[in-house]
């Protein structure tokens, strides 16, 4: 407040004190240079916010304390020579700083000049990423560096999917620079830069050299392509694409930030017009603020309608003011400007050069770092510069052209990547990169289509794509050479084929046999041949395994596989205590105890009645168990009289039928099991035994049993063919053999005393091969998975693969074959509800009998309960009607024994 209020009070004073003043040490004059070529676009522009800027800076008292500010320019016109002069000239007149120069290689040169001279050098228009580095402490990038631009560029190639990118851009160091950071940026994100196609810088390129180059673009697989060159050369290069018709349906085109300069400040024809037709561009992002529109309306008075703002023009409006801050808070510091003799240059006086004139700025370093230390907000927002010496916080707008206009189809930010937001609504938000917050609004593209393009297209070179099949000497269903027709053919031929077909572009090709006829080949080598360009692609039952997607890229697997362990069927030693398998323990206990209940329920409902549930205690008990037991196969012989009684013994036995019939049936199958059941029982018996293992000659399953299971090499034996298996394997050279599931299901077809044991392990599938990064290994996938849904994946395997099941029951845990309690305790839970139905309503009636023949007494509690248990221990009368029906049948069957 207090230096604020001493900027006010002190031109007041001066005038009262005939100009004294306080701030004696303050220079009249501080010169400042600028370094542009003014006759293109930015140099005209940053001449006009220049100057505006000086004016401005001049007429506030408040930022110079009196001091004025003087710009002196020098146009280099083009000239690499003519720059080095301009900073020479500068580096003898006193000069606090330059602005410029426009151009990365002048900058590259001058910055040297600048660390010797200690002269700060801030440009805005040479914005090579490397200028950035240490090695140049005195340049200053006051608009954000290529790097960002480049970044921007890397993540919208990312987010519409694409993975090749064809660069074209001049041989200058910016562009180089640039582009190689874009090669960075891609790499980051799994794309690249598949081809580079180089042009002379803006005065050398000719027309034949540009259609040279873009025929060569037209043959590339990729139609994604980024161009970075300067306004006259990037629509040089677009009118050419247009006449080769390479601004059709099926590109991408993306210019850097020359195209949106051009359009913001110079009107275009329609021919220029029609060549830049849904190309992408970028644009520095500059929020809106009362000061820049307010200088949007001065622009047409200070440029006379010359040409149009483009946001270079603010940086440059912005530089001034940097330069002008930093010097103010420098001299506030008490800091002097003075210059002196580089000891260096002593020996260079005179000559037409005179190179001993210049003179080192001695406070350089702290109004180097005054400028570095910049936070203020100027027409671009906000200014500050990180550690790394970039602006804080850049941000591009994303711009489709469309007809002679922009649309905008979303922002770029340092600091939450894509959005359709401005950043400087994201900046109250935490940042966040998710790719679910990566947005972008729709584009128009070349064509003047909305869909997408696919960004790749099969190269129309001539040259149809090599692609490698084994050639199998076994399990030929999958793939093989049919003699009779000189064609390869199978499974996987056909799936290939089928998806070829759904592919929207024609892809010519040629099968090429891979083998020496004599055995399988190494389909380990067959993926090397693609690395070494031997082949293009690679067809077949190649399973997807780590090692391998280390070298080509896989398609989605079109079929499931994984390796099983098939053993031959042997039988085995019957255990003492097999019958007792075919129920689990706790149906054992269940059983037994329901045996015992019945018992007991039938006793107590047909003891009152039944003689023969009467008698001595020891004969009763005995009577419980052997009805419980005698109704397991149905051999009780007490018959029984009550209706109650009968109906749980009806519902009991109904019980005992399924049970004993689940019994037998399950004994059958586990006997059966165990007669064909093999010694090994999977792939950790395997591991842990010294059986001796065979596998399939060529197949991944080798290096898996050696490097994944540590089984030794010793113990493997390599197998050719179904034939050598089933061989093998009989004659016990090997005690199982460990393949995929495809193969082997096709030989236990024919060969049924064999069987798989154990489940898969090592669970994968089949893919086709491609090289690393081929677009036609992720439009196959798709491709692949229409296949699948369309059901035509199924049906090829069903041509080729159609395998008869054996039918052997497969030996896995045998508790799969015992019978279980909780599939029969429904049953065991009706027959229980019956029984104390049953008794509920035989104590019922009992209570009834006693009391009417007992009426209530006087007796103790204990005295009725001994009467009541005496009453139901007693037999019961028979009814008189039920005698005479008894003493008539008695007498009727004397009568009969008589005769």
């Amino acid at each position: 407040m207090i230096l604020n209020f001493l900027r006010a009070v002190v031109p007041l004073f001066s005038l009262f004190t005939g100009g004294f003043s306080l701030n004696h040490s303050r220079p009249d004059i501080v010169n400042i240079g600028a370094i542009f070529s003014f006759g293109t676009i930015n140099g005209r522009v940053a001449r006009i916010a220049m100057n505006a800027a000086i004016e401005d800076v001049n007429s506030d008292p408040s930022i110079l304390g009196g001091s004025k500010l003087v710009l002196s320019v020098h146009d280099s016109n083009y000239s690499g020579f003519l720059s080095i002069m301009g900073g020479l000239k500068y580096m003898e007149t006193d000069t606090v700083a330059i602005i410029g120069p426009q151009v990365s290689e002048m900058a590259h040169i001058l910055s040297h000049l600048a660390n010797e001279l200690h002269v700060p050098m801030l440009s805005l228009t040479a914005l090579d990423p490397r200028l950035s580095s240490l090695e140049y402490p005195y340049f200053i990038q006051t608009a954000p560096n290529d790097l960002f631009l480049m970044t921007a560029i890397a993540d919208m190639v990312s987010y519409f999917g694409y993975r090749d990118v064809v660069a074209l851009y001049t041989d200058t160091d910016q562009s180089r620079g640039s582009i190689t950071a874009l090669g960075d940026k891609l790499v980051e994100r799994r794309c690249r830069i598949s081809y580079k196609a180089v042009l002379s810088p803006d005065t050398l390129v000719t027309h034949e050299e540009i259609i040279k180059q873009l025929v060569k673009v037209s043959f590339m697989e990729s139609r994604v392509i980024v161009v970075d060159a300067f306004p006259k050369n990037g629509l040089l290069v677009l009118d050419m694409a247009r006449k080769l018709g390479m601004l059709e349906k099926g590109y991408v085109w993306i210019a850097t930030s020359w195209l949106s300069t051009l359009l913001d400040s110079t009107p275009v024809s329609k021919e220029v017009s029609m060549s830049i037709q849904g190309l992408l561009t970028f644009r520095p992002h500059i929020p809106n603020s009362q000061r820049k529109t307010a200088f949007l309306a001065r622009w047409n008075k200070l440029s006379n309608g010359s040409i149009g703002l483009n946001p270079y023009g603010l940086y440059a409006y912005d530089t001034v003011y940097m330069i002008a801050n930093a010097v103010n808070v420098f001299l506030n510091q008490g800091g002097r400007i003075s210059f002196s003799n580089d000891s260096k240059l002593n020996g260079l006086h005179g000559g037409a050069l005179n190179l001993g004139a210049l003179s080192v700025f001695d406070e350089g370093e702290q109004l180097r770092d005054n400028i570095l230390r910049t936070n203020m907000t100027g027409l671009t927002g906000n200014i500050s510069f990180g550690s790394d010496k970039s602006i804080m916080n850049p941000a591009y707008d994303i711009l489709n052209v469309i007809g002679k206009d922009f649309k905008q189809i979303g922002y770029w930010s340092n600091y939450s990547g894509l959005s359709v937001l401005p950043p400087e609504i994201l900046y109250t938000r935490a940042p966040n990169r998710s790719s679910s917050n990566q947005q972008l609004s729709g584009v128009v593209w070349p064509g003047k289509t909305k869909v997408k393009p696919r960004g790749w297209v099969f190269p129309h070179n001539g040259r149809r794509l090599r692609i490698g099949v084994p050639d199998r000497v076994s399990y030929k269903a999958f793939v093989s050479l049919n003699e009779k027709t000189n064609k390869i053919e199978g499974y996987c031929i056909d799936v290939f084929l089928a998806a070829i077909k759904l592919l929207p572009y024609a892809v010519p090709h040629e099968f090429i046999l891979f083998g020496d006829k004599h055995k399988n080949p190494s389909y380990m080598e067959l993926i090397r041949m693609i690395r070494s360009n031997v082949f293009d692609a690679a067809v077949g039952d190649i399973t997807i395994v780590m090692n391998r997607t280390r070298i080509v890229d896989f398609t989605q697997p079109y079929i499931e596989s994984g390796l099983v362990v098939v053993a031959p069927v042997r039988r085995t030693k019957y255990s003492a205590w097999a019958f007792l398998r075919p129920f689990t323990p706790l149906m054992w206990v269940v059983t037994l105890a329901f045996l015992l209940i019945i018992g007991v329920v039938v006793w107590i409902l047909e003891h009152r009645i039944n003689d023969e549930f009467r008698g001595p205690p020891k004969k009763q008990f005995i009577t419980i168990l052997w009805f419980g037991f005698s109704t397991m196969f149905f051999a009780h012989r007490e018959n029984t009289m009550s209706t109650s009684g009968r109906m749980v013994v009806i519902i009991w036995l109904f019980v005992v039928l399924i049970t004993t019939s689940s019994y037998t049936a399950s004994l059958t199958s586990i006997l059966t099991v165990q007669q064909l059941a093999p010694s090994i029982t999977g792939i950790d018996t395997l591991i842990t035994s010294n059986d001796l293992i065979g596998y399939q000659e060529g197949s991944f399953a080798e290096n898996y049993l050696t490097e994944e299971l540590n089984i030794a090499k010793s113990r493997l034996v390599a197998l050719g063919s179904p034939e050598e298996y089933a061989d093998a394997l009989n004659e016990r050279r090997v005690d199982a053999v460990v393949d995929e599931r495809p193969y082997v299901d096709l030989f236990l077809s024919d060969n049924c005393m064999f069987q798989i044991v154990g489940g898969e392990f090592k669970k994968s599938g089949w893919g086709f091969a491609f090289p690393r990064d081929s677009p036609l290994a992720v439009d196959m996938s798709t491709a692949i998975l229409t296949l699948s849904e369309n059901g035509e994946l199924h049906e090829i395997r069903d041509k080729w693969l159609n395998a008869r099941a054996c039918g052997l029951p497969s030996f896995n845990d045998s508790e799969q074959e015992q019978v279980q309690l909780k599939s029969f305790w429904g049953l065991f839970l009706i027959c229980g509800v019956a029984c104390f139905f049953a008794l509920l309503i035989n104590l019922c009636f009992i209570l009834k009998k006693f009391n009417r023949y007992f009426p209530r007494q006087s007796d103790s509690w204990s005295m009725g309960i001994q009467r009541f248990l005496s009453f139901v221990d007693d037999k019961e009368l028979e009814k008189p009607k039920n005698k005479l029906k008894r003493k008539h049948l008695e007498t009727h069957l004397q009568v009969q024994a008589s005769n």
